[in-house]
Parts: structure tokens; C-alpha cells; sequence
């Protein structure tokens, strides 16, 4: 709390501060896209952007991607590595895709570690042995419990008529919630993950200052977004595809070419990669780096709160 006094001051001593510094302080006009919007008009813009696609979310992302965001996404979960009794809490995650492979990896994990026990247990009867896995197969997760927050009602819900469909409820939640001011206590998650949503967040360093405050000591900070492309050629390409083909998806797929006009400006306004590292070491995070994927189109930052 005190931390978050501290910004809130900070943001109002920076109110008058030169055009150079409102990428990093907030000043009265903030970036949407390549426009200079204020504060507030950035939020509310981007939560219509999220309402508007929120029921097309998924399909548009493997449309955009070529279904290459199932790997970005596989490759966090395997890097988190989380085992039985880890709680994490993943932020701006409405629609579920991370919180849907933390349950499949630790369920996975649980399911390894019981057919060892089983296995050293020679001695047990089949009856034994059968009430034994019946009895931890109940408990697939091991005490692990995913948090989604999302600040956005219908990426909720999206998410939730996901959930059901695919059948995941245990070890699961949804809590509608500002990643600049989480509704959670400090101290309280294992892992922090946000995947393709900082870049869509109005104050990141407020966000990167609550991501450190909910974590416990020696927690583990995650981001995968969108990023800067380190091979000349390839950024070429990409912005020809980028600003030639998304947006026209975007009206194809879900009637809608402003909001991914927009999320293709948005990537090109994002901090690159060294910019950001420093920012999350700003936040108290130690042992912070990134790993590049696809040539930088994307990148995974990890940090702990030690």
C-alpha cells in the first residue's frame, strides 16, 4: 500500500514533466495506438477495445499468429516449471489459455510423481495400490489453485464459457481486477504471469510495483508480450504483415478493423526489450532477464521477488 501512495504521488509530481519522460511517467497524454490520448480516455478506450473482441479473442489470435501463440504460451508454462501446491496468479488472462496449461502441466506433474510413489510401493496389494491412486487422482492439482484477473467483464466471461466447455473448475478462479491495483493481499502467490496484456496496461510501472507486492519472497514474475524484432529484414516483413493483414482479419473475422489497427499500433509503442528489463528491475525485481522468441516478435521476461 505504501508503495502504491508512493506512485500515485510520484504520478502527480509528473503531471507538468517534459514530452520525453510521458512513456515512462504518464504524463498528460499517453500513447493509444499512435494517437496522444490522456489517462483516463487511454483505459477507456482499451476496455472497449477488449469488450469489442472478446468474443473473437481466440480465433483471431491463432488468425494473426498462424496458431504460433500455442507455443509462445507452451514455452511460459514450461519455463514457470510449476509443481503441486504452487499458486499463481495470471493478470489480464481473461480468456484462460495460461491458467488452462498451469492445470494441464501440474496435473502432468502430480500424476508422474504418484505412479513413482506407486512404483517404489512394491509391497501393496492391487486393492491397495487402486484405492491409493483413486484417492490423489481427487486431488489432480495437489493444492494448486490459478487466480484469473482480468479488469474487463466480458473477457471473463469469454473465459468462463471456455472453462466449461473444456472442462476445467478445479483449482480455478476469476476475479475481475486492475493489474495497477490488484484486490489481493501481499505476500500471497508463487508466480505472477501476465501474457500479452502489459502492453495493453495504462500505468506499467504500477503494475510492475503490484505484480512485486503480491508475490511471496522468492516469487517469480512472468511477461510474455509482443516485442521488438532484432533482424532487419524480418521487421520489414513483419510490419508489411502487420499493418497490411491483421486489421483486414480483423474486419473479416470480427467485424472490427479499429481495435486491431490498434493492437498492431500498440506493439510498435511498446517498450523494447532492455527498456523494459530495466523497468521490472525498477519495480525491486532481482535476476531479471528475457528470452527472445521468433527473432523478437515476442519475448518472455522473468524476474523474483527475493
Amino acid at each position: 500500500a505504501v508503495r502504491l501512495c508512493r506512485g500515485r504521488a510520484l504520478l502527480s509530481r509528473l503531471r507538468g514533466a517534459p514530452r520525453a519522460l510521458r512513456g515512462l511517467a504518464a504524463g498528460p497524454e499517453m500513447h493509444f495506438g499512435f494517437q496522444s490520448v490522456t489517462e483516463e480516455e487511454r483505459r477507456e478506450k482499451i476496455y472497449q477495445v477488449f469488450e469489442s473482441v472478446a468474443k473473437k479473442y481466440d480465433v483471431m489470435n491463432d488468425s494473426m499468429t498462424l496458431g504460433i501463440h500455442r507455443v509462445w504460451k507452451d514455452i511460459l508454462v514450461h519455463k514457470m516449471n510449476p509443481c503441486p501446491g504452487t499458486l499463481l496468479l495470471d493478470v489480464a488472462g481473461g480468456t484462460g489459455d495460461i491458467a488452462f496449461r498451469f492445470i494441464n502441466y501440474v496435473r502432468s506433474v502430480r500424476d508422474r510423481q504418484l505412479r513413482m510413489k506407486l512404483k517404489h510401493h512394491q509391497s501393496l496389494s492391487w486393492q491397495e495400490i487402486f484405492e491409493n491412486y483413486q484417492e490423489d487422482k481427487f486431488n489432480s492439482l495437489g493444492d494448486s489453485q490459478v487466480v484469473v484477473c482480468d479488469i474487463n467483464r466480458e473477457m471473463l466471461k469469454a473465459g468462463k464459457q471456455k472453462a466449461q466447455h473444456l472442462g476445467y473448475s478445479e483449482g480455478l478462479s476469476w476475479v475481475l481486477g486492475n493489474a495497477e491495483e490488484l484486490p489481493f493481499d501481499d505476500d500471497k502467490f508463487d508466480v505472477y504471469t501476465i501474457a500479452f496484456g502489459i502492453r495493453n496496461v495504462t500505468r506499467i510501472d504500477l503494475a510492475l510495483q503490484e505484480a512485486y507486492r503480491v508475490l511471496k519472497p522468492g516469487g517469480r514474475f512472468l511477461c510474455l508480450e509482443f516485442s521488438h524484432v532484432s533482424n532487419p529484414l524480418l521487421s520489414r516483413l513483419y510490419d508489411l504483415y502487420s499493418f497490411q493483414v491483421i486489421p483486414v482479419l480483423g474486419e473479416v473475422i470480427a467485424g472490427d478493423w479499429r481495435s486491431y489497427q490498434y493492437l498492431v499500433e500498440s506493439i510498435r509503442q511498446f517498450p523494447p526489450q532492455e527498456e523494459l528489463k530495466a523497468m521490472i528491475e525498477d519495480a525491486g525485481f532481482f535476476r531479471v532477464d528475457y528470452e527472445n522468441l521468433n527473432f523478437g516478435i515476442v519475448a518472455i521476461h522473468s524476474g523474483f521477488k527475493l
